[in-house]
């Protein structure tokens, strides 16, 4: 098992087995290679992401539960939703916020499954009125400081169907500039400035065929 976790766009791993993504990040001069989950471990890690150099971190471990919550520890937990979104012409619906094309998601309400967290998030960042969920893709794990915490933001992302007819009306007060149903020709052009679990996002849905 792994999980990756996001600290901008460089990975930390916590897994169980060396896979071959893993060996490549493993055999960097700059990556942290760590086999002692411990408070003391995590916090030096922590120490060393925030140097320039730093490549990736690996964390191997014979027990992921037991890590995960060690890890999980050192942040305060945000659980988010959204959707990836594809028309009847095989386009895909993607946001213009911050600097950076990204797909529509938010946090999740008190109260709220994660599915309707994904569906109203998507119809409120893109105007779509009428959206179909399909099935569940993956989850991404990316960290960011807010007032002085620590934050580890878990995104549960969601395939979704929708009308290209429908109209779309980007969510300004999100900071949402610009709307557009991508074609699969175009997509690499977006993916060139985007966030990286957003590319995890795409290649678990069109590389590894998970559609």
């Amino acid at each position: 098992m792994v999980l990756k976790i996001y600290f901008s766009d460089k990975p930390v791993f916590i897994c169980d087995e060396i896979n071959p993504a893993i060996e490549i990040y493993r055999h960097h001069p700059d990556t942290i290679f760590i086999d002692d989950m411990t408070n003391h471990a995590i916090n030096a890690l922590l120490h060393e992401i925030t140097k320039p150099g730093f490549h990736a971190g690996i964390l191997f471990t014979a027990n992921m539960e037991q890590s995960k919550k060690l890890f999980w520890k050192h942040f305060t937990v945000i659980q988010a939703a959204g959707g990836l979104i594809e028309n009847e012409k095989n386009e895909i619906l993607m946001i213009y916020r911050r600097g950076k094309w990204d797909l529509p998601k938010g946090k999740l309400d008190e109260g709220e499954t994660l599915e309707a967290c994904a569906v109203r998030e998507v119809r409120e960042e893109t105007g779509l009125k009428d959206v179909q969920l399909k099935k569940f893709i993956l989850t991404t794990f990316h960290t960011y400081n807010e007032f002085g915490r620590h934050i580890l933001k878990e995104s549960h992302w969601y395939s979704m169907k929708a009308a290209s007819l429908q109209a779309l009306k980007p969510q300004t007060e999100e900071d949402i500039l610009e709307i557009e149903w991508v074609t699969p020709v175009a997509l690499g052009e977006k993916l060139k400035n985007t966030f990286p679990s957003i590319k995890d996002v795409m290649e678990s849905v069109y590389i590894n065929n998970e559609k």
